[in-house]
């Protein structure tokens, strides 16, 4: 015969206090002493008690999870599961999405508040969303964009459901986001080359309807235009290894003479940097290259990669505190965090 699971009562008999004392614990009303707490919360470990989720969430009010949307503009001609699957694909290459899972679930985890992930690539996923975050089970989202157009901020703005952006969406909406002073970042770069001595610098841009790509290339180009040079090339990338290759190529066919490279991330730059190396341009002897990120692939590249950090897993934490902060003071004005960057210099410029 099984053993009955402990309940309320077993924990109050341990702690030697009452049922309702448990309970408040259990349910984190925030005038109990933290030394009953603590009393409570030892003998919630000797007995083994587990809340029952669904009980606490009538009392609560909460699911005690959020919603991790990866989400993107889609096209509504292609709505199907093999869309969906190639979408969520590409995320899961992107070591800049497994940063930010890693951020979010740090700060939920202590908390006892778990992460759903969802995919909202087309119309249909999205009103999914909406629908999932109406019906109360989730509390709220954090939404990560992939593309520029993407509606689904404004629709969560529009719905006054509690939502942090991870960056300021493309289209100015009342919603709560985290980003970093990206013009910062790319002057980071340009001052680094201008040091470097190099005479002929170039760069490859994220997409450019992406506020973030913007930023980065007006930071460098105004940098560099301050310092004696009022034109630069550039080539717009995708934020993919292969686009940092094919914009390397566009750069060296404009001008042969490029002695030093910034690619608005990591990957482009290890596009750039295996280009140059198939080009017979040594880098950073004949060009240096520097990326943006400081994601594992500028510690796994070859030269290690000289690069802007983007500290995405404090930033990802901060949306998370952010949502919980909406959540449980049921705000409803938007706020905003900047994050600054830091240069981190390795070998390749």
């Amino acid at each position: 015969m099984s053993k009955q699971a402990p309940t309320l009562e077993d924990v109050a008999r341990e702690a030697g206090v009452s049922r309702a004392t448990v309970s408040r614990v259990v349910n984190g009303v925030r005038n109990v002493d933290p030394a009953i707490q603590k009393l409570v919360n030892r003998a919630i470990e000797r007995t083994g008690y587990a809340p029952n989720r669904a009980a606490r969430s009538l009392v609560t009010r909460r699911a005690e999870t959020v919603a991790l949307v990866v989400s993107g503009a889609g096209d509504p001609s292609q709505d199907t599961r093999d869309t969906q699957d190639a979408f969520a694909a590409r995320a899961f290459a992107d070591p800049f999405f497994g940063r930010v899972v890693s951020g979010i679930v740090g700060y939920l985890r202590p908390r006892s508040m778990h992460p759903v992930l969802m995919f909202a690539e087309s119309p249909q996923d999205r009103q999914e969303v909406l629908t999932y975050l109406r019906q109360g089970r989730s509390d709220g989202a954090l939404v990560v964009s992939t593309h520029a157009d993407d509606p689904l901020p404004a629709s969560l703005a529009e719905a006054k459901l509690p939502a942090v952006s991870f960056a300021r969406p493309a289209r100015e909406v009342p919603l709560s986001y985290v980003d970093l002073e990206h013009r910062h970042g790319g002057r980071l770069a340009a001052e680094r080359l201008l040091a470097r001595g190099c005479r002929r610098p170039a760069t490859v841009t994220g997409p450019l309807a992406v506020p973030a790509s913007r930023e980065r290339l007006a930071g460098f180009r105004d940098t560099l235009a301050r310092n004696g040079h009022p034109h630069v090339p550039m080539a717009e990338g995708g934020f993919t290894t292969d686009s940092g290759i094919a914009a390397m190529e566009r750069l060296l066919a404009e001008d042969p003479e490029v002695d030093g490279v910034f690619a608005a991330n990591d990957l482009m730059a290890q596009g750039a940097c295996q280009l140059l190396r198939e080009r017979g341009r040594r880098v950073p002897d004949d060009v240096a290259v520097i990326g943006f990120d400081d994601s594992v692939v500028a510690r796994s590249c070859t030269p290690a990669l000289t690069t802007v950090r983007q500290p995405v897993e404090q930033m990802a934490a901060e949306m998370a505190r952010l949502l919980d902060e909406h959540i449980r003071l049921d705000r409803t004005d938007p706020t905003c965090v900047l994050f600054e960057p830091e240069l981190i210099v390795r070998e390749t410029a």
